[in-house]
């Protein structure tokens, strides 16, 4: 059986930020808006501290043109600072993602992907 336990080490923004386009888990702090139609209403106005997978770069260009600089963003091509800079929704921390079950990367392509797949069930092979 492949080992599936993993150590995260979250890093503070104030103290380093990751390598340029590696993707990492993101600690994100805020506020949900009163109106808001995806938090529950519980949820409505308060404070959260969250993870989400992201990734850093130096340069961001949103689609309404407006540039960021060192900052991270989402699947959803949302753009959030470092803790400390002028935003409503800021990172405080990131770390780096796990590594695939029993493999030294994060990603497998093609015709690896299947004996991978069977190494991590300790599945034996198809015949």
């Amino acid at each position: 059986m492949t080992d599936l336990n993993t150590v995260v080490t979250w890093v503070d923004v104030r103290e380093r930020l990751p390598r340029i386009g590696i993707p990492v888990a993101a600690a994100i702090t805020g506020r949900y808006p009163a109106d808001s139609a995806t938090a529950s209403d519980a949820a409505l106005g308060e404070e959260f501290w969250l993870v989400k997978p992201m990734y850093f770069t130096t340069r961001h260009e949103s689609e309404d043109g407006t540039e960021h600089r060192d900052c991270f963003v989402d699947t959803d091509g949302v753009v959030r600072l470092p803790h400390g800079l002028d935003s409503d929704e800021t990172v405080t921390h990131w770390a780096e993602l796990p590594t695939l079950p029993g493999k030294m990367t994060h990603i497998v392509l093609g015709e690896d992907v299947q004996p991978a797949l069977r190494h991590a069930w300790g599945a034996r092979p198809l015949t």
